[in-house]
């Protein structure tokens, strides 16, 4: 019911408004020392009326961050390669799910987001507890997994709308808490490791 309430507010969101709210949402992430200390970091290309993060992406490329960004695979799972700026993007229509910017190079397999200085998640919502509500698919699920396997604990960062952090989000015994969600008018940290 969270889901559907958070994407009706979204659907409603003008154009202008998606465009200012990115611009606002790249400033504040570029703040976070986590990303100015970041050699590679693990994003995506937002699609729809998702928080906008093509402006991020290309600050951190022009930075010389390697930006990661996924390639969905049929089971749900995410590949990654190399974002080198938008024509590196391929628009991808995923059966009946919607159509998805991915990197067009090459791919470096599913693990290579265990190099990752920082992870930029997509989502619904946050909590006070730092919980993170996704779309339902499980990919980030996966990727979350896939780093706490490898013992890696980049910083974990959710780019939020100001009113998608909320009391609290229904938690599963898998989900993880991140370390900080950026939204335009700022930055709430949780209790997580130190970057």
């Amino acid at each position: 019911m969270l889901r559907r309430e958070i994407l009706t507010v979204r659907s409603r969101l003008t154009a202008d408004d998606m465009r200012k709210a990115a611009f606002a949402l790249a400033d504040r992430a570029l703040e976070l020392p986590e990303l100015a200390r970041a050699r590679t970091v693990g994003a995506y290309v937002s699609v729809g009326s998702e928080p906008g993060t093509l402006a991020l992406l290309d600050a951190l490329h022009a930075r010389g961050v390697r930006v990661l960004l996924p390639a969905l695979l049929p089971d749900n799972d995410l590949d990654w390669g190399a974002y080198t700026g938008a024509d590196s993007l391929a628009r991808v229509q995923h059966g009946g799910k919607m159509a998805l910017f991915e990197p067009s190079g090459e791919r470096f397999g599913p693990d290579a987001i265990v190099s990752a200085d920082a992870v930029l998640l997509p989502g619904l919502a946050v909590d006070g507890r730092g919980m993170r509500l996704g779309r339902g698919g499980g990919s980030y699920d996966r990727v979350l997994a896939r780093l706490e396997r490898a013992g890696t604990h980049p910083a974990l960062v959710v780019l939020l709308y100001d009113r998608e952090v909320v009391e609290r989000v229904p938690v599963e015994a898998h989900d993880r808490a991140v370390d900080a969600v950026v939204t335009p008018s700022g930055v709430r940290r949780f209790g997580g490791p130190a970057v």
